[in-house]
């Protein structure tokens, strides 16, 4: 899917002043995506803030070597992220994921653009940039910059790449491309350095992060023969092994593991005792479909929703809305 940037690259050009921001719970792919977007803005003399309504988890922190993300509300006031030109959305398209920041740009006369690759989408009244063939927000952001000849730094490489290879498995999903891989390989040439990148991201762990993975590990359950498997974190799990909300990220992946495991899910009680569900799947099973029927969203493999409490409905209401997909799955043979 080739999409034609001159549009975008006209909007950059007629405006001076930027805000950027991205989807609660901001994720490395959103992160370095905002990063990316702005060295590329300020590169070319252009005035950058980044406001997101969640904070930056501690473990993506150094993804903003210069500080320049704001969490709204604390950094950044409403009255700053709608003193801006344009506003440009990374990595999603759905009112439900920008929460306080939806109501902001829900009354700006500022120019709106969408950056993203998500199945899942909103009219947001922008305009929209959307390649669901990308791996990653980071690859398009990339593929912005070569089409219309900016400037991408060795900071701007290493957070695009960060972006790309957390979204893909370091590679190792099935929306990994051809093209993944070259774009990877230019953003090592312009100083991405994927050993060190790898050390950041997986091997900087705190043990109450670990504590918190063995509880999850011990409560997988499967169903339908082995084909699901799902697990659950409440939220005095976080205090009982000190660990922090943003510690479970990548624990549904764990599920996935297991031999025979066609999809899986984690649920994870919120402070407000809401139940955030995170699906993962193999090709050919859409979890996007089934988070859409609580909506949510996200891509056919990678898909995420918030369900009312307590866990134990919102597994009986994800576990209905799976059945008949499994019970698919599970007469095709698996």
């Amino acid at each position: 899917m080739t999409i034609d940037w001159e549009p975008l690259g006209k909007i950059i050009n007629d405006h001076q002043r930027f805000v950027l921001t991205s989807h609660v719970r901001p994720d490395a792919d959103a992160l370095g995506s905002e990063i990316g977007m702005a060295r590329i803005l300020v590169a070319l003399g252009k005035q950058v803030k980044i406001v997101n309504q969640s904070p930056t988890p501690p473990r993506l922190g150094f993804i903003d070597t210069e500080g320049w993300i704001c969490q709204l509300g604390k950094q950044a006031t409403a009255e700053e992220a709608l003193d801006t030109d344009v506003h440009i959305i990374l990595d999603t398209s759905a009112w439900g994921q920008l929460q306080d920041m939806g109501k902001i740009l829900g009354k700006t006369d500022a120019v709106k653009v969408v950056i993203d690759h998500h199945v899942s989408s909103d009219d947001l009244g922008a305009i929209v940039f959307k390649n669901t063939a990308a791996a990653a927000t980071g690859e398009m952001v990339y593929e912005l910059a070569v089409a219309l000849g900016y400037t991408v730094d060795a900071i701007a490489a290493t957070a695009l790449y960060c972006a790309i290879v957390t979204d893909t498995g370091w590679f190792r999903f099935p929306s990994s491309t051809v093209n993944t891989m070259r774009v990877g390989a230019a953003l090592m040439e312009l100083g991405a350095n994927p050993a060190a990148l790898y050390e950041q991201l997986y091997e900087q762990y705190s043990l109450a992060r670990m504590r918190l993975a063995g509880r999850s590990l011990q409560r997988i359950t499967p169903e339908f023969d082995g084909l699901l498997t799902h697990t659950y974190i409440r939220w005095d799990d976080y205090a009982e092994t000190g660990a922090v909300p943003p510690d479970t990220e990548d624990l549904v992946n764990e599920c996935m593991r297991i031999a025979g495991a066609q999809a899986a899910f984690i649920l994870i009680e919120q402070s407000n005792r809401q139940v955030k569900c995170s699906f993962r799947s193999r090709v050919g099973i859409n979890v996007a479909a089934v988070a859409e029927q609580f909506g949510g969203g996200g891509h056919q493999q990678a898909a995420g929703t918030i369900l009312p409490g307590p866990i134990s409905d919102a597994r009986q209401k994800v576990l209905a809305a799976l059945r008949p997909v499994m019970e698919q799955v599970k007469k095709a043979g698996g």
